[in-house]
């Protein structure tokens, strides 16, 4: 239940405006909505990138309690003159068609190489809001990490990706002092920190 009983009927868009289309679709809206008070906002203009569906898989050896983890770079760090080669979970955007189980799949094939034995769901969460319409689906998927490694990537994408596999604790001491600081994979990495005794007994 809603904590204010407000919701997207209380919303009005009086113009929109497509800025820009590459790979991201640039929208430019002219809105008015109503106020926590009863009445109504001014217009207001919010300009917000447009976007499917997406997936983020955190892969966990739970045998050999390893995480398996990808390296690439990203223009958003490099703008903030901050580290660009960020570790991530597995990450891509859906095509239309696909399942988002699907697209969890078919990214982990191409930024991996590996095949997942068990895919389950973690969490649904809007990755800035503030700013963008894409929400992201978060799986865990479950791997033997004894193979991974190596240089991954859809080439005629510019994709980059070096694959690495660590211990949990390492993994989860790398968010805590901040040398992983993207949403999905903190989130994943917390998530995995919750459940990680029942994984581990899982397999046992």
């Amino acid at each position: 239940m809603k904590l204010s009983g407000l919701d997207a009927r209380d919303v009005q868009v009086q113009e929109e405006a497509k800025v820009y289309s590459g790979f991201l679709k640039l929208f430019k809206y002219t809105i008015t909505h109503r106020l926590f008070n009863g009445g109504v906002s001014r217009p207001l203009i919010r300009e917000a990138t447009v976007r499917p569906p997406s997936v983020g898989v955190i892969l966990f050896d739970p045998v050999h309690d390893q995480v398996v983890l990808v390296e690439q770079f990203r223009m958003g760090p490099f703008l903030s003159d901050d580290d660009p080669w960020l570790l991530e979970v597995v990450a891509g955007i859906s095509e239309p068609g696909e399942t988002l189980e699907e697209v969890a799949l078919r990214e982990v094939e191409e930024e991996t190489g590996y095949q997942i034995t068990s895919l389950m769901p973690v969490s649904d969460f809007y990755v800035s809001p503030g700013a963008s319409n894409e929400k992201l689906k978060l799986f865990c998927g479950l791997v033997d990490a004894t193979a991974a490694g190596g240089i991954f990537g859809v080439a005629d994408e510019g994709e980059d990706i070096k694959v690495h596999v660590l211990p949990f604790r390492e993994a989860y001491d790398m968010v805590e002092d901040g040398r992983i600081a993207n949403a999905p994979a903190v989130i994943a990495l917390q998530w995995l920190k919750l459940h990680h005794h029942e994984l581990c007994q899982h397999e046992k």
